[in-house]
């Protein structure tokens, strides 16, 4: 009953998103996704306290079960912050990619929202099938919980030594794939991805930058799902924490994706979060750390890093021309 509630929340909150708040194509403001950040940061608080409730009094049988001893509401509730924040904080990687993808493919600004929108829709779908697959391997497979901690280990390492250009769309094998069986467009349809031309069913550019995020989303969650079972395994805190992620992930792009490049020290706070969450997961059955520790230690990393990138000054000059266009295109949209 409890899923059912709460993929019910979600259906209800994406609809309400596109269907109702951003039916009309335009331009997102920097100052409308703040406030839409806001709300989803918000919003994923509340949750928090509700699986504090829920925990606590162990609402459908929350908590109990696995033949692990009981789960209780403030432990339920740290470990779902503290793997919503490392999703989060891994999902700003994806930005700088979904950024180069909407640039290669010269996604208009007004249509790159319904372009995440489905986006998001896929990657829920997605998450949601790695981690009933990570579930059923770590209640039947105790040792692959060494192997996720390695990934997450090779992850870290790979995310340091990266090169600087980072991920090419035009060696996606996608597009390859699509532009051999169907036709492609070279010009926009307004939001349609798909079109009938000469009675042929093409695919326009938004529809093929649709599936270069989606395939690059699966890489991503190589990452970033081993990553919340260094936290916890209870597979409702897995998959909540991660869906509020990504659900706040469309906003949080419009407000990050002009200054990510000037976040000079994010790439190294996410690798020693993956680092940390990597050497817990490979230690768990040996050394019994507290819950509230990795919320310290995430909160700690992202918020240095990001401190030691204002003091770099580059951050609030960017911000200052971001907030000030962000303004003019709203009053435009007004």
């Amino acid at each position: 009953m409890i899923w059912v509630l709460f993929l019910f929340l979600v259906g209800v909150l994406l609809a309400l998103d596109l269907g109702v708040f951003n039916r009309t194509p335009h331009k997102v403001s920097f100052k409308e996704s703040l406030k839409w950040t806001i709300f989803w940061f918000s919003l994923s608080l509340l949750f928090s306290g509700f699986v504090y409730w829920a925990y606590d009094v162990h609402f459908e049988g929350l908590g109990l079960g696995n033949g692990q001893p009981p789960l209780e509401g403030h432990e339920a509730m740290l470990q779902f912050l503290t793997g919503y924040l490392i999703e989060l904080s891994l999902s700003m990687d994806n930005v700088f990619v979904i950024a180069l993808i909407f640039n290669y493919f010269g996604i208009p600004a007004q249509y790159q929202h319904r372009v995440l929108f489905w986006g998001i829709l896929g990657a829920i779908i997605f998450r949601g099938v790695f981690i009933g697959i990570g579930v059923w391997l770590i209640h039947r497979f105790h040792f692959i919980v060494y192997v996720f901690g390695g990934i997450l280990l090779w992850s870290a390492w790979k995310m340091w030594h990266a090169d600087e250009e980072g991920v090419r769309p035009e060696n996606n094998t996608v597009i390859r794939l699509v532009r051999r069986w169907l036709p492609v467009t070279r010009t926009f349809y307004g939001q349609r991805f798909f079109v009938k031309k000469g009675g042929v069913l093409a695919a326009t550019p938004l529809f093929v930058s649709l599936l270069v995020i989606e395939t690059t989303d699966v890489m991503f969650a190589f990452d970033s799902v081993p990553a919340i079972f260094a936290i916890t395994t209870d597979p409702f805190i897995v998959f909540s924490s991660n869906i509020f992620a990504i659900l706040g992930l469309r906003s949080l792009y419009f407000v990050l994706a002009a200054i990510i490049e000037k976040l000079v020290y994010l790439k190294q706070s996410l690798v020693i979060v993956l680092g940390w969450v990597g050497i817990k997961m490979i230690i768990a059955h040996h050394v019994d750390l507290p819950d509230w520790l990795s919320l310290v230690v995430v909160l700690s990393v992202l918020g240095g890093g990001t401190i030691l990138s204002l003091r770099k000054g580059n951050v609030r000059e960017a911000l200052s021309d971001l907030h000030k266009e962000g303004k003019d295109s709203f009053n435009e949209v007004a």
